[in-house]
């Protein structure tokens, strides 16, 4: 950490590693797959350009997690201020898994619509559980929250996901 304090970029870059689906995984809950990968990049960025404000490095999973709500926070801002777009075409944006078909692609883009009706903190635990594939104690230690708040957070966001998912049709 103090390495990428003082501007390495090799640091930088295992940090990078170890927080980027982190970062990804709570811009996801706000906005689409195309979008949270380009904020991904822009937070990484600003990261590295204010890394050496960060006075306490233990502090850096909580700062950085803050630093990606920021920015989809103002993307959704902007986004309001823009035509809406639906959400289809997002996801039709991003690149096919192989023999994904369009039915998969539809019932992911409906189950994320679900996910993000949750509030902020259910949200992004079960993004990155569910879709970055995180488990509770990677998440925690990830995000600076204890083993015991993502548990709840878990159990909760998914009691709150499972009518949301049942009135959109889907299993």
């Amino acid at each position: 950490m103090l390495l990428a304090q003082q501007g390495d970029r090799a640091a930088f870059g295992l940090l990078y590693r170890d927080f980027a689906r982190v970062v990804h995984g709570i811009l996801l809950g706000r906005c689409g797959p195309g979008d949270a990968d380009d904020l991904t990049q822009d937070v990484f960025m600003q990261a590295f350009e204010r890394l050496p404000e960060l006075r306490d490095p233990a502090a850096f999973p909580s700062w950085l997690c803050a630093t990606a709500r920021h920015a989809g926070i103002d993307w959704l801002r902007k986004k309001q201020r823009r035509p809406v777009a639906t959400e289809l075409i997002e996801v039709e944006g991003r690149e096919r898994a192989p023999g994904e078909t369009f039915a998969q692609r539809d019932a992911a883009a409906r189950v994320l619509d679900c996910v993000r009706q949750l509030p902020d903190t259910y949200r992004e635990t079960l993004v990155l559980r569910l879709v970055e594939g995180f488990t509770g104690a990677e998440i925690a230690a990830r995000t600076g929250l204890t083993h015991g708040s993502v548990r709840v957070n878990l159990t909760r966001g998914m009691a709150l996901l499972r009518p949301l998912l049942q009135e959109a049709g889907l299993p």
